[in-house]
C-alpha cells in the first residue's frame, strides 16, 4: 500500500527490465542457431540435388551413347560447382544389359555424395539423328 498524499508508482523496475532482456537475448541466440542449422540443411539439399543431376545426366550420356561416353575423371560443372563422376560398369543377370553406377562427388572429396544405378543396352546401335535434322 502507498501512504496517502503519494502517487502509486507504475511501470517495470530496473531488475524486471533486465530479467525480461536476458530472457529475450537468450531466446535471440536459440533462434539464431535454428536458423543457422535450417540454412546448412538447405545448402546441403541443393548440393545433393545438383549432384543428382549430374548423376543423371551422365547416366543419360551413357544410355544414349551406348555406353561410349564413359567419362572417367572428367570433371563436370554444374550450378558453379566442379563435379567429378565416377562410372562403373559391370554385367548384369540379363545378358543384353549392363548395370552402370554412377557417382558423383565435389571435385577434392573423397566420397560420393550421390550414386545413381541404371542399365544400359549392351548391343544397342547409337540413336542417329531424326530425319530432317542436321547432324553436328
Amino acid at each position: 500500500m502507498t501512504p496517502p498524499g503519494h502517487p502509486q508508482e507504475e511501470g517495470f523496475s530496473l531488475i524486471e527490465a533486465l530479467v525480461a532482456l536476458l530472457i529475450l537475448g537468450i531466446a535471440a541466440a536459440g533462434l539464431v542457431r535454428a536458423v543457422e542449422s535450417h540454412i546448412d540443411s538447405i545448402g546441403g539439399l541443393e548440393q545433393r540435388a545438383a549432384a543428382l543431376w549430374v548423376a543423371e545426366n551422365a547416366l543419360a550420356e551413357l544410355a544414349l551413347a551406348n555406353g561410349a561416353a564413359e567419362r572417367q575423371g572428367a570433371p563436370v560443372a554444374m550450378l558453379g560447382r566442379m563435379w567429378q563422376v565416377d562410372v562403373r560398369t559391370r554385367a548384369s543377370d540379363d545378358p543384353d544389359l549392363r548395370r552402370v553406377d554412377v557417382g558423383v562427388r565435389p571435385v577434392g572429396s573423397i566420397s560420393s555424395l550421390v550414386t545413381l544405378s541404371g542399365f544400359v543396352d549392351r548391343d544397342r546401335p547409337a540413336i542417329a539423328a531424326p530425319s530432317g535434322m542436321a547432324q553436328r
